[in-house]
């Protein structure tokens, strides 16, 4: 199973998606994509080899792999302070792989119906919907 995990900014979020699921998918191969160089290198230190950085990047990865990990921002263009372009976004939409979104409102978007839980707590969720859809 090949994972994208994205982010921009300081990769923060991206970083804690990285490393629930080294964690707990350990045979998985992780690609960290950042919007960003230090996005990426905060998600490679979370556990994983592989990152890559800007918009070709999203593009590239976002048809070669499993699924997609990440801030609900990813998939809005000029999200994240105008990191996201809308080619990211539609990449990242469009893809056809399973999306899994982080809810976040640093990103001017707001979902309805999802609680306000801690981070911590939408990760291990997301995770757990990975695991439903691949069956492990």
């Amino acid at each position: 199973m090949r994972i994208m995990v994205m982010d921009g900014q300081g990769g923060g979020v991206g970083r804690s998606l990285v490393e629930e699921l080294h964690r707990r998918f350990p045979q998985a191969e992780l690609v960290a994509v950042g919007t960003n160089a230090t996005a990426t290198s905060n998600m490679m230190k979370g556990g994983t080899a592989l990152g890559a950085t800007g918009e070709n990047a999203v593009v590239y990865n976002s048809v070669r792999v499993d699924a997609i990990l990440g801030p609900i921002g990813i998939v809005v263009a000029n999200a994240m302070l105008g990191e996201i372009t809308p080619k990211m976004a539609e990449a990242v939409s469009g893809c056809g792989a399973p999306v899994f979104l982080i809810p976040m409102s640093a990103c001017h978007v707001q979902v309805t119906g999802v609680n306000n839980g801690k981070l911590a707590d939408h990760i291990r969720e997301a995770a757990d919907s990975l695991a439903e859809l691949f069956g492990g």
